[in-house]
C-alpha cells in the first residue's frame, strides 16, 4: 500500500480531459493532507528535456502521474502520425527519466487500448499486447505509449523505478474536447446532433460503417482506477481500465441521437475507415490486483456529460 498523505503528488496532463476528473478525485478523496501539483501544457512544455529536468529537480515530488499526451480522433491520427508518435514518445521519455533521476516513491503512466494489435482476440487481454501490430490509423499513438512500458519495465529492473502502466480504453465525460475537427467518437456525435438539430437538418453523416465495435469509460471511473492504482498496485506488468462491454458505433450514435432529441436519420460514409475493428478489454486484472470495476454504466456516462454539454456550449 502506498501512502498518499502529507506526499507531494505531480499530475501531469492536470488541464486535459482526464485531468480534471482526477484533480477533482484527489482533491475529494484527501483534501490538503497532499500537495497536489497540476501540470498543463501551459505551465511546462514537456518535450523540453532540460526544462523538465529542472522542474522535476526543483519541486522534487514523491509522486507523479503521467497523464500528458497529443491525442485526436481519427481524423487528427492521419493528419499527424509523425507528430503523434514523436510527442507522446518525447513526453514520456522526459518524465520517466526525470522520475529516475530524483528517485520519486512512485509513477504511474497511463497508455492506451490503441496499443493493441489491430487484430486482437476479444476480450483484450494484456499479455496479448505485443502479439501483433495496432490499428494503422492509431498506430504512432498506440507504439509510442507502448514503447513507454517497456522503457519502465527496464527502469524497474535496473534501476529499481516503481513505475506502473494502465492501458485505457477509450474515454468520455464532462470536460471533453467538443470544439474543432478533431474529437474522439462521443463528443464528436454529441455536437453532431445537437448542431443538426438546432439547424433541423434531415441527416447527420458519419465515418465508416457503424460496425465497428468500442468500449466507453466514463472519466469519473477511469480517475477512480488510477487513485486505486497509485494507492494499491506495485507490480510491472500492465492493466486494462474498462467498462468491459463493447457497441457498435450505430447503436452508440441511435443512443445519442435519442438523448438529445435529435429527429433526422444517421448516414454513413462508407469512403471513410471504421479504425480497428472491435475493442473490449479483459478487466479481470484491475479487479484482483486492486479491487476497480466500473461503476458507471454507459447511458447514464451519457446522460451526465450530454448534461454537461448543454450547460457550457448549448444553454450556458
Amino acid at each position: 500500500m502506498t501512502e498518499l498523505k502529507g506526499k507531494r503528488i505531480v499530475i501531469t496532463g492536470a488541464s486535459g480531459f482526464l485531468g480534471k476528473h482526477l484533480t477533482k478525485k484527489f482533491v475529494q478523496e484527501l483534501g490538503d493532507e497532499t500537495e497536489l501539483i497540476g501540470l498543463g501544457s501551459g505551465d511546462l512544455d514537456l518535450r523540453n528535456q532540460s526544462k523538465v529536468f529542472d522542474w522535476f529537480d526543483q519541486y522534487d515530488p514523491d509522486i507523479v502521474i503521467h497523464l500528458g499526451a497529443d491525442v485526436g480522433g481519427i481524423g487528427y491520427n492521419k493528419r499527424n502520425p509523425g507528430k503523434l508518435f514523436y510527442n507522446n514518445m518525447i513526453m514520456g521519455l522526459n518524465v520517466v527519466e526525470a522520475c529516475r533521476k530524483i528517485n520519486v516513491d512512485k509513477l504511474l503512466v497511463t497508455g492506451t487500448v490503441c496499443a493493441y494489435p489491430k487484430y486482437t482476440k476479444v476480450p483484450f487481454r494484456e499479455e496479448n499486447l505485443w502479439d501483433g501490430f495496432p490499428e494503422e490509423t492509431n498506430a504512432p499513438y498506440g507504439v509510442a505509449k507502448r514503447g513507454l512500458l517497456l522503457l519502465l519495465q527496464g527502469y524497474r529492473k535496473q534501476y529499481g523505478l516503481n513505475g506502473i502502466y494502465l492501458l485505457i480504453v477509450n474515454m468520455y465525460g464532462e470536460y471533453d474536447h467538443f470544439s474543432g475537427e478533431d474529437n474522439h467518437v462521443i463528443p464528436a456525435l454529441i455536437r453532431k446532433f445537437f448542431d443538426a438539430k438546432k439547424k433541423e437538418q434531415p441527416t447527420v453523416t458519419l465515418w465508416g460503417t457503424g460496425k465497428a465495435t468500442r468500449e466507453f469509460l466514463y472519466a469519473g471511473d477511469a480517475s477512480e482506477a488510477i487513485f486505486r492504482a497509485i494507492k494499491q498496485y506495485s507490480k510491472p506488468m500492465p492493466v486494462n481500465i474498462g467498462a468491459g462491454c463493447e457497441i457498435s458505433i450505430l447503436e452508440l450514435a441511435e443512443k445519442i441521437k435519442e438523448l438529445v432529441g435529435y429527429e433526422g436519420k444517421i448516414v454513413f460514409d462508407t469512403s471513410y475507415p471504421d479504425g480497428q475493428p472491435r475493442r473490449c478489454l479483459d478487466t479481470e486484472k484491475a479487479d484482483k490486483y486492486f479491487n476497480f470495476r466500473a461503476s458507471t454504466d454507459l447511458d447514464t456516462g451519457l446522460r451526465k456529460t450530454i448534461d454537461w454539454y448543454k450547460d457550457m456550449y448549448v444553454e450556458g
